[in-house]
């Protein structure tokens, strides 16, 4: 028999519906779950126990408001939820207790579902790697030798393990994605304002490189889990001026083609990647769809664009949070403004040129309203390699060469984890055009049919040695 803790997000909002399991079984056997194997992975900061057994009363009392009515999720400590502090993972926010939950959260409360636990994230969000001074180290639960990613690691590992069916993190160059692959699960980068974003506690704006490029996301382990929590988190909030309402389903395309990117110039893809990505192309096909191999347009310049577009605002935050965060993470951030030559990169010239990128690509889109490939376009590495002052910041490079697009230019992207090799997770990564996370989830949908199940996995107990 299935245990709870194994069951998916929309499927647990169906079983408290139809009575077939109360909301606070649910909260318990998570609780229980979060109490046996959190030691292990310190994925969790915060555990709400109390509020989310009191929460789970309410939801048994009341009538159902969604599919996740009663159905407990995670918040990465840098989204405000009320009662628990927004640390960023700073010693000196230990106690930065905000005034009011984040729309994200605000609107997942109010449709039922319950905040159980606050997860942990890499210092300020800033690394592929989830460490921080303030709770340290969460593990991959495949090999704890190996990064569990960044900077939603928390959330990604809580809800690989079981802790949680559903996670709330967020991405600014693979947050959300990064952490999804390194613990077999799946997660969704929206279109840039398809979710507000929102802070109660300063700084209440942003540099443009957040503004044109910070989304919200759900982390689960099934692609229904992420479309139910979509409907719930997208749309207008005037806290956040970005936020727009756009309908959820677009008009079928014109052209049932996908392409299908198994390679990168200059960057051969590990071959568990290209097999996952030739699997899901097998999938699609099997439904009629039309399937090429494709090349994304500039995907160099691409990159180039996200770099310095993050390194611009970093050579301004990095001196001014100099004194809250580690010594490594400073050093790792002016390396990383240094190697994308910031003063080589007028703000016109840049802006000009992400505009014309974002039109390439939503012409490649047209012939190809699904895209598909890799999502780390590299072999899962080693705990704080991205911090080697020689080769660290190429390994980022290479590691996000098909991640950044999501970012620099807006589409949305579903991560969809297809199995296991070698012992640890293989993923890919499906984009569509702007504001097409339908057809995203759609070709998602259709693939998981074909992989089957993915359930959480037990973390392994292994010395960092």
């Amino acid at each position: 028999m299935t245990r709870l803790y194994e069951c998916g997000a929309v499927e647990l909002g169906q079983r408290i519906r139809a009575r077939d399991v109360s909301s606070r079984e649910v909260v318990e056997a998570h609780l229980a779950r979060i109490a046996a194997i959190d030691a292990d992975l310190g994925a969790v900061t915060v555990v709400l126990g109390e509020a989310a057994l009191a929460a789970a009363d309410a939801a048994d009392r009341g009538e159902p408001r969604s599919p996740l009515h009663g159905v407990p999720f995670s918040v990465k400590e840098n989204i405000d939820c009320l009662g628990s502090p927004t640390t960023h993972g700073l010693p000196s926010l230990r106690e930065a207790l905000p005034y009011a939950d984040a729309p994200a959260v605000a609107r997942l409360k109010a449709a039922g579902a319950i905040p159980i636990a606050r997860t942990n994230l890499s210092e300020l969000g800033m690394r592929l790697c989830t460490v921080n001074p303030l709770h340290g180290r969460t593990r991959n639960p495949f090999d704890p030798r190996l990064s569990v990613g960044g900077s939603s690691g928390g959330d990604a590992a809580a809800v690989g393990t079981g802790m949680v069916p559903l996670g709330l993190g967020g991405d600014i160059g693979g947050s959300l994605r990064v952490p999804a692959e390194c613990c077999g699960v799946a997660a969704l980068k929206p279109t840039s304002g398809r979710i507000p974003i929102a802070s109660s506690l300063p700084p209440l704006d942003s540099g443009m490189a957040a503004q044109a490029m910070l989304v919200l996301g759900p982390i689960a382990r099934h692609s229904a889990d992420l479309r139910a929590a979509l409907a719930l988190l997208a749309g207008r909030d005037g806290r956040d001026p970005r936020s727009v309402d756009v309908p959820l389903r677009g008009p079928p395309p014109e052209v049932r083609a996908v392409g299908l990117v198994t390679s990168l110039p200059g960057l051969p893809l590990p071959a568990p990647t290209v097999a996952a990505i030739e699997r899901a192309g097998a999938a699609l096909a099997a439904r009629g769809w039309q399937v090429e191999l494709a090349s994304p347009p500039e995907l160099d310049r691409v990159h180039d664009v996200f770099a310095k577009l993050l390194a611009t605002d970093l050579s301004i935050i990095a001196p001014q949070v100099q004194p809250a965060i580690s010594e490594a993470l400073f050093e790792h951030l002016m390396r990383l403004c240094r190697v994308a030559r910031v003063p080589e990169a007028s703000n016109y010239r840049l802006h000009c040129e992400r505009s014309r990128l974002a039109r390439e690509w939503s012409r490649f889109f047209t012939d190809y309203p699904v895209v598909i490939g890799p999502n780390w376009a590299h072999a899962i590495w080693p705990v704080d390699a991205d911090l080697d002052p020689d080769r660290g910041v190429e390994l980022l490079r290479q590691t996000v060469r098909f991640i950044t697009p999501g970012n620099a230019l807006g589409p949305p992207s579903v991560v969809l984890p297809m199995g296991v090799a070698g012992g640890l997770p293989t993923s890919i990564q499906i984009y569509a055009d702007l504001w097409r996370e339908d057809l995203c989830l759609d070709a998602a949908e259709l693939i998981e049919a074909e992989r089957g199940p993915i359930v959480p996995v037990d973390p392994v107990r292994r010395s960092l040695a």
